[in-house]
């Protein structure tokens, strides 16, 4: 079937708008914090042979890694109300706190598989030695919480898994939130096939994703051909971890090959290859259209390369006592400055390059956040500040919401001033964010960029460090501990680089 200019908007708006809804119910039904203020979830829609037709505007780290969660159970056997869960970062998860959802779509008349729900939420708690399962620290995947193989969710799992885990009734209302997130994406796939008839929905699903793969490979035929090399750094507790990347244009086909990055580490910034490609998918998005819908078929023409056993393909095993490795911080730190090397191969200045992950918490209550900062800025345009950068594109937890479920005060929510780097057009600048504890807990930080700045780019200044702080006094970037009443952690987030040489004072 050729769907006219027409039809194939109104195809392409209505899947988007049930990924849409699939997010705001989740967003509306669930109980923790992280997912009903921090909007920390995502979803999207599968068709019957596993590629994603449409995602919502929502975390790109999820979602470009989500499509790897479908492929782990696409071969099993599906019955109607019969969903999936999975976590394993080894079998289509990203990091343990990520739990997927994943419901089938089945044509009422007929019994035939027409497609998927699927959504990603961050869990507040998933076990593990540290509350929040988020620990700066980790050298094995069984520290950072409870494994989830791909497995049927009924009430029995359901039971099972939670009483792993902490806070397991606000575990388990989430994960409810899930499964009615999905349930609904479900019907909307299923009025559209009714609408459409099976086979027509099959053949406008593949329109949209034509149409997608044809206008990124015309934004990539619109770069000149050629190699282009970018190198980075990780900073370990035990040193910088090197990155690189050799992005290659050829024609309308882009591959992005990161043969010479470190190896698997012992730490937890090892990424497995579905979260790679997923910042790397990122990053051709924002380099390209923006506005090319956000499927399967916009990541065609992109080949992604990364080794065995690298940080950027860590595998399950790799390790030399035979364990999983960890990969809490890979999700987060390594994806964030995966999509870094992109941008930078290109010339764009950086944002911020970490998301500023925080984690308070006790056997009774935990707390997660991300923290905006600074966006580098564009050759045309002033980078924004404050804002969630790349590869997070959550929202903070509002004061009252935070001092309302927790035993924490805010002593200071501000920006950065002055933490963007200069140019023609300033980076943004960071934010401060400072807590007081009201009791006794543990604490865990993992971030980056807080020794080596966000690069500016063409002439712009590089954009400010970030800064943890105990007390008023400096922490590393990874770090973790216990407070006490009355004590002060604060986070003061890095600014983005800038763009271009500023222009010269006039003279005197």
């Amino acid at each position: 079937m050729t769907l006219d200019a027409i039809d194939l908007q109104v195809v392409t708006g209505a899947l988007r708008a049930a990924c849409e809804e699939m997010g705001a119910a989740l967003v509306r039904s669930a109980h923790s914090a992280n997912i009903k203020e921090r909007r920390d979830c995502s979803s999207g829609l599968f068709d019957a042979a596993g590629e994603m037709i449409m995602q919502a505007e929502h975390i790109p780290v999820h979602l470009g890694a989500m499509p790897a969660a479908v492929a782990a159970v696409l071969g099993e056997d599906h019955s109607q109300g019969r969903p999936w869960i999975l976590n394993d970062p080894f079998r289509g998860g990203t990091h343990l706190p990520d739990i997927t959802v994943i419901t089938p779509v089945l044509e009422p008349a007929t019994g035939a598989l027409i497609g998927f729900a699927a959504n990603r939420a961050h869990h507040a708690d998933v076990g593990g030695r540290v509350p929040g399962s988020m620990p700066a620290d980790s050298t094995t995947l069984a520290e950072e919480g409870v494994v989830i193989a791909p497995q049927v969710l009924d009430d029995a799992a359901i039971d099972e898994l939670v009483g792993q885990m902490r806070q397991p009734d606000q575990r388990r209302a989430d994960l409810r939130a899930q499964l009615a997130a999905n349930r609904i994406g479900a019907r909307r796939l299923v009025e559209l096939a009714e609408r459409l008839g099976a086979e027509r929905l099959r053949e406008a699903t593949a329109a949209v994703l034509d149409y997608a793969e044809r206008r990124t490979r015309a934004c990539i035929a619109a770069l000149p051909d050629g190699p282009r090399e970018a190198r980075d750094v990780l900073e370990a507790a035990d040193g910088d971890i090197e990155l690189r990347l050799v992005a290659t244009v050829d024609g309308d086909r882009l591959v992005l090959d990161f043969t010479g990055s470190a190896q698997q580490h012992h730490g937890n910034l090892n990424c497995p290859l579905a979260v790679t490609r997923s910042a790397a998918y990122f990053a051709v998005r924002v380099l390209t259209d923006p506005d090319v819908p956000p499927s399967a078929g916009a990541y065609r023409p992109i080949e992604v390369r990364a080794p065995e056993r690298s940080l950027l393909n860590a595998g399950s095993g790799g390790g030399g006592d035979g364990e999983a490795p960890a990969v809490a911080g890979g999700n987060v730190e390594t994806s964030s400055r995966v999509a870094d090397l992109v941008l930078a191969a290109f010339g764009r200045a950086l944002g911020q390059g970490t998301m500023n992950n925080i984690t308070l918490g006790t056997e009774d209550f935990t707390y997660y956040e991300t923290l905006g900062g600074g966006q580098g800025a564009c050759h045309d345009a002033e980078g924004p500040s404050a804002v969630h950068v790349a590869m997070s594109n959550t929202l903070n937890t509002p004061v009252e919401a935070l001092e309302l479920e927790f035993p924490l005060r805010v002593v200071r929510h501000a920006i950065r001033r002055g933490s963007g780097g200069s140019g023609r057009h300033r980076g943004g600048d960071g934010i401060v964010r400072e807590l007081e504890a009201l009791a006794p807990m543990s604490y865990a930080l993992i971030t980056e960029r807080r020794r080596h700045p966000p690069r500016g780019a063409d002439g712009g200044a590089d954009g400010a460090c970030g800064r943890n702080l105990l007390n008023g006094e400096p922490l590393p970037a990874k770090a973790s501990g216990e407070l006490a009443p009355s004590d002060r952690l604060a986070i003061e987030t890095p600014g983005g680089g800038g763009h271009g040489t500023p222009p010269a004072d006039p003279a005197p």
